[in-house]
């Protein structure tokens, strides 16, 4: 479900908006690949545009940033977290996270509000991505792939929007709270009213094009040539 080509509206936004360039990651897709297969591959597109590729892209690999949403946001603090923890220095500048999939568990509340077949997403759904994502359950203890459960402290400076009316939507808060107990910059924004996968509503949705701006500005600054 989804992939650079759904998301094409969306990247050509963030381009536009904030002055940079977006490289789309093509990753592989559950259930033929499995965790970790698509965490891999983002950080190897990652690695090689900071140390080869930029140059080839016109990209200046200096200042580089990451973001998702939903799973894609999962993956960036995956990858994040794999490259704070392997690489020599702090290079990454930003993250950008919409709505993401940070734990395998969803409160009954959660669920309740949000989580029903009158909402985007729903309970049900989740369960079942994740059963096609992870390999089995030893890997929703692994912080990789459950992000809520790692050391969060390292990251690069992030920016969460948040959907008011999205079964993720407590998760989401909780990983911004995580992430500033952990010293981390955070900016989130909880967006009323705004349902999973709101940004893709941008060409009708005034709270789509407010969180695009919103996020934009923050991310020039974070990419601003200091």
């Amino acid at each position: 479900m989804f992939s650079v080509d759904t998301h094409d509206r969306l990247m050509r936004e963030y381009a536009a908006r904030a002055g940079c360039a977006v490289v789309g990651v093509d990753y592989s897709y559950a259930p033929e690949a499995r965790y970790p297969i698509a965490l891999e591959q983002v950080i190897d597109v990652v690695r090689w545009l900071r140390k080869d590729g930029g140059e080839s892209l016109n990209v200046d690999s200096s200042r580089l940033a990451i973001g998702g949403d939903s799973a894609g946001a999962n993956l960036t603090v995956g990858s994040c977290l794999q490259l704070r923890d392997s690489e020599d220095e702090d290079w990454l500048r930003a993250m950008v996270l919409n709505y993401g999939a940070f734990s395998t568990e969803i409160s009954p509340r959660a669920c309740f509000e949000y989580g029903g077949d009158s909402f985007m997403l729903t309970c049900p759904e989740m369960g079942g991505f994740w059963k096609n994502y992870l390999r089995s359950e030893a890997d929703a203890l692994d912080p990789l792939a459950c992000p809520l459960l790692a050391r969060l402290d390292g990251l690069p400076p992030a920016f969460l929007a948040i959907a008011e009316c999205d079964v993720l939507a407590e998760q989401n808060i909780e990983m911004a709270n995580r992430l500033r107990q952990a010293g981390v910059e955070v900016k989130a924004r909880v967006y009323a009213r705004a349902s999973h996968s709101f940004l893709e509503a941008v060409s009708i949705s005034e709270v789509s094009n407010r969180a695009f701006d919103e996020t934009t500005e923050w991310l020039r600054s974070r990419l601003a040539d200091n």
